[in-house]
């Protein structure tokens, strides 16, 4: 239809000037015979008068040389355009042939390399498919020279990036490469953010994941940093971050390899989504309306769900911070993989550390260095407020009790010690207590509990916990409609025990574990207890739940301990060394099961060898420590689910057989 258009075009001039000088003879013959001719026929002018016959023949010719040219003419034009329609073609099948060849070859690609569309002026019907033995099979022609790119498509100017090289002197910068929107943003690298990618994942498969952290390491575990790392026999431990559990497994530190993380870069674009992690930025800035984040580095990240789980930092002691760099220098704030791996150099250089503190982390580090004692020439002291260890956790018999185990472990143990002063002396810390004594020594270890991390609380206009500390959140952990908060930093209300604020590995698990639940829609409150634990060394250990606090009631029910009620054995029966990896919520819920093992030798013939000790508050139960009991706590769980009040707690002890031999 376009060509027949086409032509017409051309011939209607001709047509158009045919018909005047047609008009003209007639007017001539008419004015030559002195009269106007009436309706005569057509043949007159042909057969008329001498006057008028050499016009007509005239005419007669031009009409013909006419239509000759005009056929002549659409003739050509036909034959033209069917040659030109063909080329056309060719060139298309033969750009689209030099492209598939020349793409393995290239890492770089841009818009400008899809195969331009058909010109209106084609027919597609007419179009023959592009079959590869109709394109060009020489080798030279693979890919377009420089000197002869193939046309580009009408928009490739538009379409075909800036840049298709990296920048002199190496990649782009990081800020290029950080996703600019993610659906799912963890700010915090912990055990928490962790829990709450894999819960993501586990309810949504495609769900893709940012971890934001400040931290130059992927997501650990931070209990055997004061644990199995310092009974390791590996003299590269520091570098490898692999341990012996109690039961002689080999595990690394890392909850997962680096390979089971995507590149930021990649996040967007990865089909079946996956878990990326930003290491070594902090976000310094949340903008809660427009949900977006801004880095240490200016850069800015949208989400659609986001939730913090930035932990804690080590408090320090006044004293200590104002006392100069000099003191800093020689102070160990004990939190992460770097502060483990200095400590380590600390204890087989110095003659002297003194670990300030009496509570989980104070006992487990004076234990684990006290080990080290007779090795390196190493003394260790321990110094706190309370009477004994553990004193504001255990009850004040079982507190003496472990200060006793502490100190069978070559650690100088100095209680009822408040500390007034800390100067350094002659390369050597003095540190003066309030009721006069001093001690000297090399190091210390402030290890005097954790502040949980809200600096984002401002900025984001979240409410912080007067009482307890830490982002204020509901019982599904929300801080806002699209935030939630876990781990150390939440300060959440427990359906069952009121609001709380714990610090401790399983609570990670179980807070990130039900933020990622509830971030994918799930709207779950917090309900499953979690737990916590502490080992001093492989013999002696202990798993708590509730809340456990010295200045509530307790009562005790205590059985003699045998050689498989030790935190090894404990591990060896339960194939893992961090035993809250056993814990699930079914398991809670569970009719109660006893786990009655062979009788072997007795481990010491000590009252307190292994027993239960019950937290009450208004005559219910709210808080267990299982001592040298282990792979009861789903029992100890339901007990603080029911919420029921107990006439005889020895009764409810036998629960967990503690009797059997």
């Amino acid at each position: 239809m376009l060509k027949c258009r086409t032509v017409w075009k051309k011939l209607a001039p001709l047509a158009r000037a045919s018909s005047t000088v047609c008009r003209q003879n007639v007017r001539r013959t008419g004015l030559t015979s002195r009269r106007i001719p009436a309706c005569g026929p057509v043949a007159h002018m042909s057969t008329g008068p001498a006057g008028g016959g050499r016009e007509n023949q005239l005419y007669i010719l031009l009409v013909g040389a006419a239509g000759v040219g005009g056929a002549l003419y659409t003739y050509r034009t036909v034959k033209g355009d069917s040659q030109r329609y063909q080329d056309r073609i060719d060139e298309i099948s033969s750009r689209s042939y030099k492209r598939a060849t020349a793409e393995p070859a290239t890492s770089i690609k841009s818009e400008s390399s899809v195969i331009p569309e058909p010109e209106p002026s084609l027919e597609p019907e007419a179009a023959p498919s592009l079959e590869p033995e109709a394109a060009p099979s020489q080798e030279p022609e693979a890919a377009p020279s420089p000197e002869e790119p193939s046309p580009p498509a009408p928009d490739a100017e538009v379409a075909a990036p800036e840049t298709t090289e990296l920048p002199p002197g190496g990649p782009a910068p990081d800020s290029l490469k950080v996703p600019s929107h993610t659906p799912y943003l963890l700010i915090g690298g912990g055990t928490a953010s962790f829990a709450a990618a894999r819960s993501i994942r586990a309810r949504d498969p495609g769900a893709k994941v940012l971890i934001v952290t400040d931290e130059s390491d992927p997501p650990y575990m931070r209990p055997p940093l004061s644990k199995e790392l310092w009974f390791s026999d590996d003299p590269g431990v520091t570098e490898t971050l692999r341990f012996k559990q109690w039961n002689g497994k080999e595990r690394s530190i890392y909850f997962q390899p680096p390979s089971f993380y995507i590149n930021a870069e990649e996040l967007n674009s990865a089909e079946n989504g996956g878990v990326a992690i930003l290491t070594g930025k902090k976000v310094v800035h949340m903008d809660v309306r427009g949900n977006k984040i801004k880095l240490d580095d200016d850069t800015e990240i949208s989400y659609d769900k986001c939730l913090i789980a930035t932990g804690g930092v080590p408090r320090n002691l006044q004293v200590i911070e104002r006392a100069g760099e000099e003191v800093m220098k020689k102070t160990t704030l004990f939190r992460k993989i770097e502060d483990f791996k200095s400590l380590d150099k600390v204890s087989r250089n110095v003659k002297s550390i003194t670990i300030i503190g009496g509570g989980f982390l104070g006992s487990e580090l004076a234990c684990a260095l006290g080990r080290r004692s007779t090795e390196y020439d190493l003394e260790v002291v321990q110094m706190f407020p309370e009477k004994g260890n553990m004193g504001k956790v255990l009850p004040e018999y079982l507190s003496n009790w472990t200060t006793e185990k502490v100190k069978s472990e070559g650690v100088k143990v100095i209680s009822e010690a408040l500390v007034k002063s800390v100067v350094c002396k002659d390369d050597k810390l003095e540190i003066k207590l309030k009721d006069g004594r001093l001690v000297k020594t090399d190091h210390i270890v402030a290890a005097v509990g954790l502040e949980p991390n809200v600096d984002l609380a401002k900025s984001a206009g979240l409410e912080v916990d007067s009482d307890f500390g830490g982002f204020r959140v509901n019982a599904e952990l929300q801080a806002r409609s699209n935030i939630w908060v876990a781990g150390d930093a939440a300060c959440f209300y427990d359906i069952r025990l009121g609001r709380r604020r714990v610090e401790h590995h399983d609570h990670a698990v179980v807070s990130g574990r039900l933020a990622g639940e509830n971030m994918t829609g799930a709207n779950k409150p917090y309900w499953h207890q979690s737990m916590f634990w502490s080992d001093l060394g492989p013999d002696v250990g202990y798993e708590a739940i509730g809340i456990v606090d010295s200045s509530l009631p307790t009562v005790g029910v205590f059985a003699k301990a045998t050689a498989k009620d030790t935190p090894k054995a404990a591990t060896e029966k339960s194939g893992t060394g961090i035993r809250s990896e056993s814990e699930t919520e079914e398991t809670a819920t569970s009719p109660v099961a006893s786990l009655t093992l062979a009788p072997t030798a007795e481990q010491n013939k000590d009252e307190y060898g292994k027993g239960v000790i019950f937290y009450l508050r208004d005559k219910v139960v709210v808080g267990i420590i299982l001592w040298n009991v282990f792979n009861r706590m789903p029992i100890a769980r339901k007990i603080i689910k029911d919420g029921e009040e107990h006439a005889d707690l020895n009764e409810v002890a036998k629960l967990f057989n503690i009797h059997d031999d």
